[in-house]
């Protein structure tokens, strides 16, 4: 009752702090200090618009490390029922897309180029999403910071080729390695 309290309540104080805190890094004690309201705003766009994961990782404060953090979210999105991980996998925005999207989305896709697409690439990556789409019902996830626009779309068409349950679990698997790089950017030191 409490998490499902904290995640309905917008608190004006709170939405405040996070924005005013965007860009700024973290520490693990620093994290290990904080009330579940603050450590779930600062960790809410770790995993796309799903700050359950944050705060019911609070319980096992504290953290040693970043490892041990990340592990804890993992086990949360393992945890989750099938209803819950497709709704996590539907959160994320189609690559390429003009689509409003997190903010950490929008650095990540910018970041291989995807924001400044031609109209041909970007009528091919429109023709994928939407076959992937079609095929899967949810987006194409991909962790884009170790890829470039080639790579993206070569996996794009070798994933079409998947089974529902490949994609679900090979998607799952992207959007962890998407929150552990957010939170190498997010938190320093041990």
């Amino acid at each position: 009752m409490i998490l499902e309290k904290l995640l309905m309540t917008k608190d004006i104080k709170l939405n405040n702090f996070h924005k005013s805190n965007r860009n700024t890094k973290y520490s693990l004690a620093e994290l290990n200090k904080m009330t579940q309201e603050e450590f779930t705003e600062v960790l809410a766009d770790i995993w796309e618009h799903t700050p359950e994961i944050a705060a019911k990782c609070w319980s096992n404060l504290p953290f040693t490390n970043i490892d041990t953090l990340y592990n804890s979210m993992v086990k949360v999105v393992e945890g989750m029922g099938e209803v819950k991980q497709l709704a996590l996998i539907k959160a994320h925005p189609d690559l390429g897309s003009k689509a409003k999207m997190a903010e950490a989305s929008v650095k990540e896709q910018a970041g291989v180029g995807l924001d400044r697409l031609n109209s041909e690439e970007y009528n091919r990556f429109l023709s994928l999403n939407n076959a992937y789409k079609n095929k899967f019902g949810f987006p194409f996830i991909i962790a884009v910071k170790n890829h470039t626009k080639e790579s993206i779309l070569e996996s794009f068409e070798h994933r079409l080729e998947n089974s529902q349950e490949q994609e679900k679990k090979t998607a799952l698997l992207e959007i962890s390695k998407i929150a552990r790089l957010r939170l190498d950017q997010l938190i320093t030191g041990q």
